[in-house]
């Protein structure tokens, strides 16, 4: 899996309609590339709320994608339905060009570089934890520290590196490091509430706690790792860091929500997609970025940057791991491949599929609910440029993140988040 979005990356950096073989991303993602706008007739969001600019872009980003990439050589027009299986099956190692756009200088290691500050990470959670009950062995469970630890890392580093650029100074403060336990605590009360509403069997190549314990305990569990992450936000006494935590909470909720629905309209269908990506995935890494930075005393400049860099690396980090649930074993993932089109989804792959193979729609509004339908959708996905395509979307992301990381000032963390943009992509499991 690592070698198909490797070469994926490979190839966008030979197209050649982009200034240097790279695409400028910066306008892109900022709306004012200059090429035409969406056409006038082109769907956009209800403009309700503050999220009605949001998801006018997420929608213009779109366009253009799909705009630029059928002009490159990544991309061919299938001749029939049995047409030959794409190239992006048969290839060789080559290096990712997210490196590229700055240099070709070995950056940090994002994990070594923030393992002194998280290697006591799960043993402060769970004395955080800590409870004479059930509830005790459930949450010593989940938080055994064999995790990665995503999303602490990338606030780790975010905050040295906004500290460095706002004051010289790269010590990790106490607030910030509590910052890294509160989102892993929310991220993990939210994966134990999708596997009951899933009814998932493994997660992270573990038995899933509702089927340990069941799906009472579990849902109490989640509940209960949440308000104790809600008790830490709290002693924090920032009201603009307990906001935005709240509203990543509640884009969590509303993410799933809109998860179980789906639009009839092909453009809706894909705004849908990504904003339900942005909501479940991208929220609670943009607002912990952006919450160290406002701990840190940075500027509002800054705090846009660190907010920019984790939606974008977010929505990435979810477009490869839906790219990975047709491309990966289930000994890699640590959960079964096909879970998304089992349970009714229809993610990048099968979203840019269905402009390929028109057949799929009735299958995506039925949610593979009728047998045969998942084995169906799943080979028009293999017989189109589904995973090539959200492949180039999500280095489009990567770039970006990397074109917002880049305006601070040079530190081995900030490098360490540019290099996370090439770990995001090659990623197999």
């Amino acid at each position: 899996m690592a070698l198909l979005l490797s070469r994926c990356c490979a190839w966008n950096k030979r197209t050649s309609g982009f200034a240097g073989g790279a695409l400028n991303v910066c306008s892109l993602f900022n709306g004012c590339r200059d090429r035409e706008a969406p056409p006038a007739g082109y769907p956009l969001a209800r403009e309700v709320g503050a999220g009605a600019g949001r998801r006018h872009a997420l929608v213009k980003e779109l366009y253009l994608h799909r705009r630029i990439y059928l002009n490159t050589t990544a991309y061919k027009k299938p001749v029939s339905l049995w047409r030959t299986p794409s190239r992006l099956m048969y290839t060789t190692r080559t290096k990712c060009c997210c490196n590229q756009v700055h240099s070709d200088k070995q950056y940090k290691n994002p994990y070594t570089l923030a393992q002194e500050d998280l290697k006591n990470l799960y043993d402060e959670i769970r004395r955080l934890l800590a409870v004479s009950s059930d509830l005790k062995e459930i949450c010593d469970y989940y938080f055994d520290g064999k995790g990665k630890a995503f999303r602490p890392m990338i606030v780790v580093l975010m905050a040295k590196a906004c500290n460095l650029h706002h004051s010289k100074n790269r010590n990790l403060l106490k607030s910030q490091h509590s910052i890294g336990m509160i989102v892993e605590m929310i991220h993990t009360a939210s994966l134990v509430h999708d596997d009951v509403i899933d009814g998932s069997d493994t997660r992270r190549g573990k038995i899933t706690v509702n089927k340990i314990w069941g799906e009472r305990k579990a849902i109490l569990a989640g509940d209960f790792v949440l308000s104790a992450a809600s008790v830490a936000l709290a002693r924090l006494g920032n009201n603009s860091v307990v906001s935005m935590f709240t509203q990543a909470i509640e884009d969590l909720v509303r993410g799933e929500f809109m998860q179980l629905g789906s639009k009839e309209n092909e453009n809706e269908r894909f705004m849908h997609y990504l904003e339900k990506t942005f909501k479940k995935t991208a929220s609670l890494i943009a607002n912990s970025c952006k919450a160290v930075s406002i701990l840190g005393n940075c500027d509002p400049d800054v705090q846009e940057i660190a907010y920019q860099y984790g939606r974008n690396i977010g929505i990435a980090f979810q477009l490869v791991d839906d790219v990975l649930d047709f491309t990966s074993c289930a000994n890699q993932l640590g959960k079964p491949t096909a879970t998304d089109l089992k349970l009714g989804l229809a993610t990048g792959p099968v979203l840019f599929a269905c402009q390929q193979f028109p057949e799929l729609h009735a299958l995506i509004m039925r949610r593979f609910s009728v047998d045969g339908d998942v084995n169906q959708a799943w080979q028009y996905v293999q017989q189109s440029d589904g995973v090539q395509q959200t492949c180039y979307l999500a280095h489009q992301y990567c770039q970006e993140a990397i074109r917002q990381i880049s305006m601070l000032h040079p530190s081995p963390e900030r490098d360490a988040l540019i290099q996370l943009a090439e770990i995001v992509l090659t990623r197999n499991k």
